[in-house]
């Protein structure tokens, strides 16, 4: 009786094609996670970069802190002032605006 059965030789690495079709899967996931992840995400940031830029005085905004206010200044490209009730008056930086709301919308 054998127990040891026979070891057969085996080519050592079969070409360039061997190594594609073993990187094949890693290329093609990272192409789903970009049109599924990536992609939608830059969507969202640049409709945000918009959003902020084209705030003016008199607009109506909900900050990322969950404050509503109307825009009373616009100090710079980083900076808006906003009141958020009569008299009270808080500097905010354009980063943290999660919503414009068009002038005249209720709070």
């Amino acid at each position: 009786m054998n127990f040891i059965s026979p070891a057969w030789a085996q080519v050592p690495g079969a070409g360039p094609q061997d190594l594609v079709m073993q990187l094949a899967p890693f290329a093609i996931i990272l192409v789903i996670m970009y049109f599924l992840i990536l992609r939608p995400q830059q969507k969202r940031a640049k409709a945000h970069q918009e959003m902020i830029k084209a705030v003016r005085r008199g607009d109506t905004v909900v900050t990322s802190g969950g404050f509503i206010g109307r825009v009373t200044k616009v100090i710079d490209d980083h900076e808006i002032e906003i009141e958020l009730a009569p008299d009270t008056r808080v500097r905010l930086l354009r980063a943290m605006i999660a919503e414009v709301r068009a002038k005249g919308d209720s709070a």
